[in-house]
């Protein structure tokens, strides 16, 4: 039904395939329009806005070690650093 079709990324004007599986996904989840960017310039786009971020500094509620957060904590939740929060979702 899809067949691999070859695009211009917008950014870069590198070609890249935007192959069969990647169109059916598309179809799947309603998207209208084609990549503009080839995987790169979407890598590079998403990273930068992600670079932007400010981080707010706080103590983990578990361990008590310095956490930075992307969001202002406030005094009423729990606050954990990145590895008491990745030991917690396995837990569950």
């Amino acid at each position: 039904m899809y067949e691999d079709k070859t695009l211009k990324c917008k950014d870069c004007g590198q070609e890249f395939v935007f192959s069969a599986g990647e169109q059916e996904f598309y179809a799947e989840r309603g998207f209208q329009n084609e990549p503009q960017r080839c995987k790169a310039c979407r890598d590079a786009r998403k990273s930068a806005s992600k670079a932007n971020r400010e981080m707010f500094s706080t103590v983990c509620a578990k361990c008590g070690k310095e956490a930075k957060v992307p969001f202002q904590p406030s005094n009423d939740r729990p606050v954990y650093c990145s590895e008491c929060f990745a030991a917690m979702k396995e837990e569950q």
